[in-house]
């Protein structure tokens, strides 16, 4: 293929004017000018680094799928040679390339799978690359698409042991394939990890759990044998939303489409749904993890301290950020902290918990500044004399106190603070992000209100899945054994 007379202007020398026309065929997806090019570099012996390449085999990976059997296999067979050149000419395939060979080598209908996956699990010893989400994606779906769920298990398997956590994308996969396999426990587990990383599900991964609830094998899997109580101790200790014992009750599922407002109420079961927490055990992992973050930044001995004073204070429902509350929307020519403002949020909790005093955590030199107006000194003095006000020590960051507060005592945390700030980024994105949607609801009135997320009780399973256009309700999935409410443990 001749270079474009614009790509001459572009550069003065060869590599330069081919790449330019190159990066042209990436942008408009013109994959036979791309090949057209690649044949007229070779031909010229000119010397293409790990960019070419690279652009080469993603135009060809995102085009691919598009074409039929013999182009396809022609465009195999064409990846595979333009790689084994990038390896020839010296050029260290990294994550990009192998992410392309592998969406291209899964296309193939024999072996293909089966060659992607091996592509992924040797790039970090051939060629030191670690692979992302993105790059064990096409593998794991060509497993899913051939039902090949003990191999598609395999690619979970290596992916968590390289540190890449699945998403919704890749669990809904997996939870289909073990459906149409009749993997009831695998579906339970997968229903689980959905329940532990997504909030609101895709309409699609919804379908597929409607699809597993409407099975004969979901009919068929039961368990009617067991203990009312020990059920309720388990849901309790997981946070009120699940129970991990299994498939309990026994029976046809009954399946509704329902819809659940910003208050919680269900329209499929005509009750108000309780919040979902995080279990326990994982709670008290982060507490520790705050706490021994808090003690490396901290004064070991004022922190320890608040940790002490918090073990015999320990009945609080509520905790609130005072210097951001006080210090909401208050950037205008006379704006300042606003103890009214914080008060009324104050007041409001102290209402909605039925006379119970939520926890202020202000800075001791902020207080001592307020406590200097009568008016202010008076509303400080009945919080503290009622134990709703601690004042954090000279050179300590609050933040670290109503965190750790809120966290030890799993209770509500009231902050505009999107807690975004470097220290937030030490606590990871895991676990924290989980935390902070269920324990977070802001200061404003409209936002005092719990979260209700993927809930699976004895015989119930209740989905969350699109939210409607205002935002007012969600759509959900919910899915009840008729046979179980004798027992009392359905909504």
């Amino acid at each position: 293929m001749e270079i474009p007379a614009r790509a001459k202007k572009k550069s003065s020398t060869r590599e330069g004017q081919f790449r330019y026309a190159l990066d042209m065929c990436a942008k408009t997806g013109d994959l036979a000018g791309a090949l057209a090019l690649y044949e007229s570099a070779v031909a010229e012996n000119l010397r293409l680094s790990a960019y070419h390449f690279n652009s080469l085999l993603h135009i060809i990976s995102t085009s691919i799928g598009t074409f039929d059997e013999p182009s396809k296999k022609s465009s195999i067979d064409t990846s595979f040679a333009i790689f084994d050149r990038m390896a020839a000419d010296g050029a260290t395939p990294t994550e990009a390339t192998i992410t392309s060979m592998a969406r291209i080598a899964a296309q193939r209908p024999d072996e293909g799978a089966n060659l992607a996956f091996d592509l992924v699990k040797t790039m970090g010893e051939r060629y030191g690359a670690s692979p992302r989400l993105r790059t064990y994606s096409p593998v794991l779906s060509a497993f899913c698409r051939r039902l090949e769920a003990d191999k598609a298990y395999a690619v979970e398997c290596h992916m968590v042991s390289m540190g890449v956590v699945p998403e919704e994308p890749e669990i809904a996969a997996l939870l289909e394939v073990s459906a149409k396999v009749g993997r009831e426990d695998k579906v339970y587990g997968y229903l689980h990890k959905l329940r532990g990383s997504v909030g609101c599900v895709a309409d699609s991964t919804a379908e597929i759990l409607e699809g597993w609830f409407r099975s004969e094998r979901a009919m068929e899997v039961e368990r009617s044998n067991w203990d009312a109580g020990t059920v309720k101790d388990a849901i309790l200790m997981n946070g009120g939303g699940w129970h991990g014992l299994g498939w309990l009750g026994e029976g046809v599922w009954d399946i509704r489409h329902a819809t659940v407002n910003s208050e919680g109420d269900c329209s499929g079961c005509g009750q108000r749904l309780a919040c979902v927490d995080i279990d326990r055990m994982e709670t008290e992992k982060f507490a520790v993890s705050v706490a021994t973050l808090a003690l490396g930044r901290e004064s070991k001995s004022n922190f320890r301290t608040f940790q002490e004073w918090l073990e015999k204070h320990s009945e609080y429902e509520a905790i609130i950020d005072g210097a951001n509350v006080g210090l909401y929307q208050q950037n205008f020519a006379d704006g300042g902290f606003s103890l009214s403002q914080l008060d009324a949020v104050v007041q409001e909790l102290f209402e909605r918990s039925q006379g119970r005093w939520p926890l202020i955590v202000l800075h001791k030199k902020r207080a001592l500044a307020l406590m200097e107006n009568p008016s202010n000194r008076q509303i400080l003095e009945k919080w503290r004399a009622e134990g709703a006000l601690y004042t954090t020590p000279t050179g300590s960051n609050d933040d670290w106190y109503w965190l750790y507060a809120a966290v030890k005592l799993k209770c509500l945390l009231v902050t505009n603070d999107e807690m975004r700030d470097h220290i937030f980024e030490l606590l990871g994105r895991s676990f924290f992000p989980k935390w902070k949607e269920r324990h977070q609801p802001g200061s404003s009135r409209n936002s005092l209100r719990p979260v209700f997320l993927l809930t699976f009780l004895t015989g119930f399973f209740g989905v969350s899945c699109s939210c409607s256009a205002s935002e007012n309700f969600w759509n959900a999935l919910l899915c009840n054994r008729s046979r179980i409410q004798d027992h009392g443990m359905c909504h």
